[in-house]
C-alpha cells in the first residue's frame, strides 16, 4: 500500500496520481499498488515535484515496523527515527 499526502501538486503529476490512486480528500492519495510499482511512483514524484510539493509518501513494506515514510520538502511535522521506527512529533497545544 502506498498513502500520499501532498500540500500542493503540479496539475499534470494530480492528474497522473489519478489513474493509480484513489483520491478521498484533495491531495491525498491511497492505492495498494504492489512494492515495485510504488518504488517507481515513488521515483516519478521525486524526479517531477518540486519541494514547494510538500508531499509525504507512506510505503508499506513486509518487514518491521511494516512501513516506510519519504519526504519531498520541509514537513510541517518533523519526522524522528528512533532504532530504525519512523515517527511524526506531535507537538502538544494547551487549551
Amino acid at each position: 500500500m502506498l498513502v500520499v499526502v501532498a500540500n500542493d501538486l503540479p496539475p499534470a503529476v494530480r492528474g497522473r496520481m489519478k489513474l493509480w490512486f484513489i483520491e478521498p480528500r484533495p491531495n491525498v492519495f491511497v492505492s495498494g499498488v504492489k512494492d515495485s510499482v510504488a518504488t517507481t511512483v515513488i521515483e516519478y514524484l521525486y524526479k517531477h515535484c518540486p519541494p514547494e510539493s510538500g508531499l509525504m509518501m507512506i510505503r508499506s513494506l513486509p518487514r518491521p515496523p511494516g512501513y516506510e515514510i519519504r519526504i519531498i520538502g520541509p514537513p510541517r511535522k518533523p519526522i524522528m527515527s528512533i532504532s530504525g521506527l519512523q515517527l511524526i512529533i506531535e507537538t502538544l497545544t494547551q487549551a
